[in-house]
């Protein structure tokens, strides 16, 4: 069959194009042995950047170049849904992430960030919109939120929404690359996460409320662009990774009012010379990163994972990888974060997104075939 590729060693075979496929691949576990399989339900999307589960179990998935879809459980994928807005899709640029209203069942509202074209450049924004599943159609679209500053250029926007607990909304935002040293301003949104309402406002307890010269919607700063990030089971506190340059991918728990170095402090190097960025890779007022990698892995998509699904994953926080085109486990023992195992290498794909649905299982966005993918118990 034309486009059939081998899984090496596991004699499975990958037929791309073909919609709920499985692989079978055996991933060999840290603790005891559990093999899962990897099911292509849909494929042949184009730059797949973010999933959300609806609550009738379908899936609400963007694509960068500026379309959102539903698609089913079986791999249906629908019509391009109509009332997004004009984006910028250049670069790394393009329509991002989405998330539900915590209210979703009544309000039907959604979420969602993307890079909105502007006189000079484009900013990464954040739109809210009433969703029509079965219309296939927004409205009521309202931009909440918007960078202050709307450069030129195509790289670094983050962007990754998380509702807290408390129905506060986060935001995060990249550097934009060449402004890198904005991310130390706190009168720029540039190398920040915001904490807002649902409405764009801001919360009275933010961190820098009532400060002279800082942003009040900051909740932390000192970002590079930060691709992944959920909240922890336990805590209910925000957890985020950041890609470094040349080393330096980060996972911090982020903090309120807290600076996370960059570009100050970083376990990165510059690009093509080699030399180090910043002072070092520790002070006293810059937060440590729970985990680095170097060399980087290039990472995005994050979640924990809190099913029972898979025996001995409970608890994991799983982050998708570009470059280095696996799945990372992390776990946490005494306080400290470490890498528990790589799984899907063989498979070489380019890991965008992961969530935990519904059913407990772990789903996957890739965009090196533009699939959604799920991993079975084997």
């Amino acid at each position: 069959m034309a486009g059939e590729r081998c899984v090496s060693g596991v004699g499975g075979w990958l037929r791309s194009g073909l919609l709920s496929m499985v692989l079978l691949l055996v991933v060999g576990m840290t603790q005891a042995a559990s093999p899962v399989r990897v099911t292509v339900v849909a494929s042949g999307l184009e730059t797949p950047w973010s999933l959300t589960f609806l609550p009738d179990g379908r899936m609400l998935v963007t694509e960068r170049p500026g379309r959102m879809r539903i698609v089913s459980p079986q791999g249906t994928v629908s019509a391009p849904i109509a009332g997004v807005p004009d984006v910028h899709s250049r670069g790394q640029g393009g329509l991002l992430d989405v998330v539900l209203s915590p209210a979703f069942a009544t309000d039907r509202t959604i979420f969602f960030s993307f890079a909105q074209p502007t006189r000079d450049g484009a900013r990464t924004a954040v739109a809210r919109a009433v969703l029509d599943s079965d219309a296939l159609k927004l409205s009521e679209v309202k931009i909440i939120f918007a960078q202050n500053e709307s450069p030129s250029g195509g790289h670094h926007w983050g962007s990754r929404l998380v509702f807290g607990r408390d129905g506060n909304l986060f935001v995060t935002l990249g550097d934009r690359y060449s402004f890198r040293d904005r991310a130390q301003d706190l009168d720029s949104h540039m190398g920040k996460i915001v904490r807002i309402r649902p409405d764009g406002s801001v919360p009275p307890d933010n961190p820098f409320v009532g400060k002279a010269g800082a942003l009040p919607e900051i909740w932390s700063y000192g970002h590079r662009n930060v691709q992944g990030a959920a909240l922890h089971p336990l805590t209910g506190t925000l957890w985020a990774h950041e890609h470094g340059p040349q080393g330096g991918d980060e996972i911090n728990e982020i903090l309120p009012g807290r600076n996370y170095g960059w570009p100050v402090i970083t376990y990165g190097r510059e690009y093509v010379i080699g030399t180090r960025i910043g002072e070092g890779t520790e002070r006293a007022d810059v937060e440590p990163p729970r985990h680095q990698w170097t060399p980087s892995i290039a990472p995005s998509g994050m979640s924990f994972y809190t099913g029972n699904v898979y025996p001995g994953w409970q608890g994991s926080l799983f982050v998708g990888a570009l470059k280095f085109r696996l799945l990372a486990r992390l776990s946490e023992e005494g306080g400290k974060v470490r890498e528990a195992e790589r799984l899907l290498e063989d498979v070489g794909r380019r890991i965008r997104d992961v969530r935990q649905g519904p059913d407990g299982k772990l789903w996957l966005l890739e965009e090196t075939e533009g699939s959604v993918l799920r991993l079975d118990p084997g």
